[in-house]
């Protein structure tokens, strides 16, 4: 097909905070033309939650539980096409994510599940999964990836414009004005970075205090106090002097200093924390943007979403007062991915993932 030609590509999106599977079609030639088609979630089941919990912390059997997570996504795709009334063979290729259970850039290590042969085969459609790989192995964070998706979608009149995406670890990507520059290279006006804890850390303290997923609306950090002590520790950690590009995993911080404290009180310093984690980002900007556009599950967090408005030195809006959709903006970000690896194009660059030069990743697999 034509390299200018817009393609139906479906993204698949399980993220830290192990909810369930993001899946979204989108019209895309890569570049700068996304159409979105259609989205949905299927959540996992609490039990699944937990045997992916067991991989986190070094238990269960992997080979089981990939299946398990292949066949969760190959479900999803099933259910979207029947939504939107479309087939496998109008689509073009699936951008597949997988999940994430272990990502150590330092020692050029990233590890994501997910069985993308056998996703080809259930699908029958294309996949372009493994993303990260070749940004970690050419010395790159491996993350975070969605920028460059976020730049084509970004409105263009209010830049520089910072976007968040708040799962369960919380990235930011920095949009400048466009420049000269970027028809040479499309990474010129972008600086990305993951800022520190965004859902995981409150969503952990939560189900183990009150049996809970989330914190519905904050409500709970609502009703305690921010310990002080506690959350200079948490902000003491030197991943925030550290120069972006910068990438962790989830549990990359030790939060043992709040266990003594009672489960509102937890919730709040918890809160407090991720707020104050994506402030400290701020520091590290070329230029102060006119405004934030939060995504994830994060923005349907009331009290985080007051807390950054409180915090953050310019206006803070939901990404769908911007026409954009917070839920399902990761799974778009994979299928425009899967295009430019397609495509041969890069995925990541020097101010993104701190890899050398822009480069592109990603492993075909055909689905016959």
């Amino acid at each position: 097909m034509p390299f200018e030609q817009p393609i139906l590509a479906i993204g698949l999106m399980s993220g830290t905070s192990m909810d369930g599977v993001d899946c979204a079609i989108i019209n895309t030639d890569g570049l700068s033309f996304v159409e979105p088609i259609s989205s949905l979630t299927i959540p996992y089941p609490s039990k699944f939650r937990l045997e992916l919990s067991s991989i986190q912390a070094g238990y269960g059997a992997v080979d089981r539980i990939e299946q398990k997570l292949t066949n969760y996504h190959a479900k999803a795709v099933e259910i979207l096409l029947e939504k939107t009334n479309l087939e496998a063979k109008n689509i073009s290729l699936i951008g597949f994510h997988g999940h994430t259970i272990l990502h150590l850039p330092k020692e050029r290590r990233t590890w994501q599940i997910g069985d993308a042969k056998l996703l080809a085969s259930l699908s029958k459609i294309n996949v372009v999964a493994d993303f990260r790989s070749n940004d970690v192995s050419a010395g790159g964070q491996g993350a975070p990836l969605a920028p460059i998706f976020h730049a084509a979608i970004a409105p263009a009149k209010e830049r520089p414009l910072c976007l968040v995406n708040i799962g369960g670890v919380a990235n930011i990507t920095w949009i400048g004005k466009k420049n000269s520059n970027e028809m040479l290279n499309e990474f010129s006006n972008l600086l990305a970075f993951d800022t520190g804890p965004g859902n995981a850390l409150i969503d952990d303290w939560i189900l183990s205090h009150y049996g809970k997923p989330f914190d519905c609306d904050g409500s709970i950090a609502a009703s305690g106090f921010v310990n002080r002590e506690c959350l200079d520790i948490l902000m003491s950690n030197m991943y925030f002097k550290k120069n972006p590009p910068k990438s962790l995993g989830r549990d990359d911080f030790d939060v043992s200093c709040i266990s003594a404290l009672s489960p509102a009180d937890g919730a709040a310093t918890l809160t407090e924390f991720s707020a104050n984690a994506i402030k400290k980002a701020e520091y590290f900007l070329p230029d102060n943007p006119i405004k934030w556009i939060v995504t994830g599950g994060g923005r349907h967090n009331k009290f985080l979403m007051k807390l950054l408005k409180s915090k953050l030195n310019a206006n803070v809006f939901r990404a769908e007062k911007v026409g954009l959709n917070g839920d399902s903006m990761e799974a778009q970000a994979f299928a425009y991915l899967g295009v430019r690896s397609l495509r041969k194009l890069p995925l990541s660059g020097p101010t993104t993932t701190g890899v050398v030069s822009p480069i592109t990743g990603g492993k075909f697999y055909n689905a016959y």
